[in-house]
């Protein structure tokens, strides 16, 4: 079997396992390459283009849900600043200790091969977190904002840093880059006209990789960095939304490249192994470090652990550094050590499980509740005022169902939605809604539900659904919940975990379409 059918193969097994194993299925693609590299499978030049193609496509879908005015809050660029000084002062000592001790590239190097390597790990994978984030649907809570706020910051702060670093300063054309902003409204009009096809698609794609990727890197900037602003150029545009779903798959697949590379960069020796396993150690206190900062910036207690435990990773940008610095600066026996210490970090907070809910609780004693006018505006408790319905996730399904129960049945309604901007909208059209995290389980424990008769879960991820089914029956809701569900299977279990109702959203979609069709015959009758 040659070197690409192998790996086809065993990314394909090792996906499936993840998965029979309730693990997100990246991580089945990292050990397919840590499994093949000691057989002497070699990765095909191929590998690396499918890869970087795979991040340049995400970084553009990143850009397309990215408001620009949420960079400029202290939470974000303050937050961003800080933790990247704590956390490289924080591994530079662990390294510091490694050479007191004699251990390998850790004696050979000095502090400011120390300081290269703790300033390169205490970036956040982009990769992994916005498809942690896209897995569990929550891109545009609140948390999911943060994260992808410091994420940028954090991609900002890497473009200085390489060019500080190897000495080269972006062309002096560069700044020509400035005319993609007035050209924005250009790119919008062509995304506003181009149909539901592949075109739209093909689209995206040929901004991330032209006036982005491949124009900014001709220029000396980042690649990845334009294609992210490519996409911010867009965000906002009313069919953003359409044009990230539509590279959902499309961007899947091809980071299925990356994620196997890092395993195919091979097993790390005992040594490495060793240097590997106490950069580990700087992830507690990196995380930690996250939270109190989010903490302080007036987030809850909740907020500010789960957004922290989304960052608590390394970023592939430790591999870049090693690659793109001189020898003369930083050893390139670090790629080994360090492709380990990303890859585990990518492993670790998998296995997390329920429990960053249990250290919301630990640190309870350490970071007290605060009084509700103390909060962050933006993380204060909900109130339902009166109503009778509850609709969460105020898509096309939610807010359909939102018009029917206050129009045609007299309902008091009001609905939950995560997305700020789809909020927006709503209520400039007049519908009643507020925003809110349906998956936050002090919602369920703040929010008054005696008066409420119906909960209809509407959101676009089915675990989110049942998390919310879940709480709503933990807290005691006796009203009706009804569902609606993708796929068969999904139906199946939200029924068995305690919903009065559900309803295929295919199924919905006829029943629907009939009722449309014959209520017109009848009103086309003589």
């Amino acid at each position: 079997m040659d070197d690409v059918s192998a790996i086809l193969l065993a990314v394909l097994v090792g996906g499936v396992l993840a998965g029979l194993l309730r693990l997100p299925p990246l991580l089945g693609f990292l050990a397919a390459g840590f499994v093949l590299a000691p057989l002497g499978v070699q990765a095909p030049p191929e590998l690396s283009t499918v890869a970087d193609l795979g991040v340049t496509v995400l970084l553009f879908g990143v850009g397309l849900k990215v408001d620009l005015r949420s960079l400029v809050r202290r939470e974000v660029w303050l937050t961003s600043s800080v933790h990247a000084l704590v956390s490289t002062g924080v591994t530079a000592g662990l390294l510091g200790l490694l050479a007191v001790l004699g251990v390998g590239l850790a004696a050979d190097g000095g502090p400011r091969a120390w300081l290269l390597i703790g300033f390169a790990l205490s970036f956040s994978s982009t990769v992994f977190v916005v498809k942690v984030l896209e897995e569990r649907g929550a891109t545009q809570t609140l948390t999911g904002r943060l994260a992808i706020g410091v994420l940028v910051v954090q991609d900002l702060l890497a473009v200085v840093f390489l060019a500080v670093a190897e000495g080269t300063a972006p062309s002096p054309w560069a700044l020509l880059l400035v005319l993609l902003v007035p050209a924005a409204p250009l790119l919008r009009g062509v995304l506003a006209r181009l149909g539901h096809d592949e075109l739209l698609p093909l689209y995206g794609i040929v901004l991330a990789l032209v006036p982005g990727y491949a124009l900014f890197s001709a220029l000396g900037v980042k690649g990845d960095l334009g294609a992210l602003l490519l996409g911010v150029l867009l965000a906002g545009q009313p069919r953003s939304a359409e044009l990230a779903r539509s590279l959902f798959s499309i961007k899947d697949l091809l980071l299925v490249g990356f994620f196997v590379s890092i395993g195919l960069a091979g097993l790390p020796t005992g040594a490495e192994l060793l240097v590997a396993g106490v950069l580990l150690l700087a992830l507690p206190v990196q995380g930690l470090a996250f939270v109190v900062l989010f903490y302080l910036a007036r987030l809850r207690r909740r907020t500010a652990v789960f957004t922290a435990t989304a960052l608590t990773n390394f970023s592939e940008f430790g591999l870049i550094v090693v690659v793109a610095l001189p020898d003369d600066l930083l050893d390139p026996g670090w790629a080994t050590p360090l492709a380990a210490a990303v890859a585990a970090s990518f492993v670790l907070p998998s296995l997390v499980g329920d429990r960053p809910d249990r250290l919301v609780v630990a640190l309870r004693r350490w970071l007290p509740d605060r009084p509700d006018h103390r909060l962050h505006p933006d993380d204060r408790p909900l109130d339902l005022g009166d109503a009778q319905a509850v609709v969460l996730g105020m898509g096309r399904v939610g807010s359909a169902a939102h018009r029917r129960l206050a129009g045609e049945y007299g309902l008091r309604v009001i609905g939950i939605e995560a997305d700020p901007g789809r909020v927006a909208q709503l209520q400039a059209e007049g519908v009643h809604l507020i925003e809110g995290d349906a998956t936050d389980p002090r919602l369920w424990e703040e929010l008054e539900l005696h008066h409420v008769e119906l909960v209809l879960l509407a959101m676009p991820a089915h675990d989110n659904n049942l998390a919310a089914l879940t709480r709503l029956r933990a807290h005691g809701f006796t009203g009706a919940v009804a569902a609606v569900t993708q796929f068969d299977d999904d139906l199946e279990e939200i029924l068995a975990g305690g919903a009065d109702i559900g309803l295929q959203l295919y199924e919905g979609a006829g029943a629907e379409l009939a009722d449309r069709a014959v209520a017109r015959r009848t009103d086309a009758a003589p």
